[in-house]
């Protein structure tokens, strides 16, 4: 070896140990800073959905929450109307994301649990992390590329914190952002946060959300075609979930241009139908469902119940996301599927939750881990068969419109085209 190339190669080796130490800091950093945060954020939305569940005529607001939050963002939130995408997009293209969108969506997200609305905390998960990430990355200067991977490093921190998962929190970013494509690179900060901020939200009181599936039948023929089957219907409802919101957005605001006017009217159609359901079964994120469907319980049709409300929540402006709404229509949908077919009500119900949340995130990787994480490594075959198939058939729709799919699903080809 001459000269030359020793001096290159030792420059190369101490560049390299320098960058992944720092990110190794950031990371914890941000793990520290987000996680304490996000399960703050937790504890918020578990203290407004308890109050609104104890006091039940607050679901009186559900007119004037979506006014509210809209009139919030108007006044001081100009350049975060984009949301989870405004994120998606600083990672692909170097987008700016102020600071002001982490309070705004901890606001928002907090009226819409409040009064009702049927959205998640992905959402906010997802904008708080990346917010504040970008932020971390801008105060020190960091690279653009390197604040791409801070963004994503804040993105898995809150996700950790706030679901209590980890594992599927550390891939969820890096996979979600570029669909065919994942940044390894990102990978060592991103598991740092996520575990750091799940510790931090645990010592806050925080816990990691699992639930018993019971005896899971060995997979054979039988039950593989029972899966193969329910992996299929998921992969289709996914598809209609992300088709008919989309098309929800559309027409609400095709029809009713004056956004306070919408929120007015489609929070009161959300009030008459929580009126007409006798209960609040489908208001709020509806992840305490999850456990009845596991037992084989719940009405018949309330996957579809959840999917209209979560379309007029949404449609009418309240924040937090659709992706734990995924999960109650998927588990829903699972339930009915094992009640009419035979097969494991509880497996199926779990099959379906991750089936449908891998169609509506295009996200087969971190579908399959939350499944384990939430049910189990027990029944991981049945998981990950049902994930590849829904990701298959879900085809090239998804929650996110800037989320690009950069290889074909059904083939070896670069396409590079965005979530319809």
């Amino acid at each position: 070896m001459d000269k030359k190339t020793a001096v290159h190669k030792i420059q190369h080796n101490t560049e390299r140990t320098v960058h992944t130490f720092l990110f190794i800091v950031f990371a914890i950093l941000c793990g520290l800073l987000i996680g304490a945060i996000g399960a703050l954020f937790h504890e918020c939305i578990d203290y407004v959905t308890e109050l609104r569940l104890e006091h039940p005529q607050i679901l009186l607001l559900l007119p004037v929450g979506a006014v509210l939050i809209l009139f919030i963002y108007r006044r001081t939130g100009r350049g975060t109307e984009g949301g989870t995408n405004l994120i998606i997009s600083s990672i692909q293209s170097g987008k700016t994301v102020p600071l002001r969108l982490a309070p705004l969506i901890f606001i928002a997200t907090t009226i819409s649990h409040l009064s009702g609305a049927s959205v998640g905390r992905e959402g906010a998960a997802l904008q708080l992390g990346g917010s504040i990430g970008h932020y971390i990355a801008s105060v020190f200067k960091f690279s653009e590329r390197d604040r791409k991977t801070l963004i994503m490093t804040g993105m898995s921190a809150a996700f950790s914190a706030m679901f209590g998962t980890p594992l599927a929190a550390a891939v969820f970013p890096m996979e979600v952002v570029s669909v065919g494509i994942m940044h390894y690179s990102s990978l060592l900060p991103c598991t740092i946060a996520s575990f750091v901020a799940h510790g931090v939200a645990v010592k806050m009181g925080g816990s990691s959300p699992f639930y018993e599936l019971g005896t899971i039948p060995a997979l054979g023929i039988k039950s593989g075609i029972n899966v193969l089957i329910l992996a299929l219907l998921s992969g289709f409802l996914s598809w209609i979930f992300c088709a008919t919101l989309q098309a929800g957005e559309h027409v609400s605001e095709h029809y009713l241009k004056n956004g306070y006017v919408r929120a007015l009217i489609l929070g009161s159609v959300l009030l008459l139908y929580t009126w007409l359901s006798r209960g609040q079964f489908y208001n709020g994120a509806g992840s305490g469902s999850i456990m009845s469907f596991i037992a084989g319980e719940g009405p018949k049709m309330a996957f579809l119940f959840k999917m209209i409300f979560t379309i007029l929540s949404i449609c009418a402006g309240y924040k937090g996301g659709e992706i734990v709404p995924s999960f109650f229509i998927g588990a829903a949908f699972g339930r009915l599927f094992g009640a009419l077919s035979g097969f494991s009500p509880s497996l199926s119900a779990a099959v379906g939750m991750g089936a449908v949340f891998c169609g509506v995130t295009n996200s087969p990787i971190s579908s399959f881990i939350i499944c384990c994480e939430m049910f189990g490594f027990e029944g991981s075959a049945y998981f990950l068969l049902a994930c590849v198939i829904s990701y298959v058939v879900s085809g090239y729709y998804g929650l996110y419109t800037s989320q690009k799919i950069m290889y074909s699903k059904f083939r070896l080809s670069y396409i590079d085209k965005r979530t319809l």
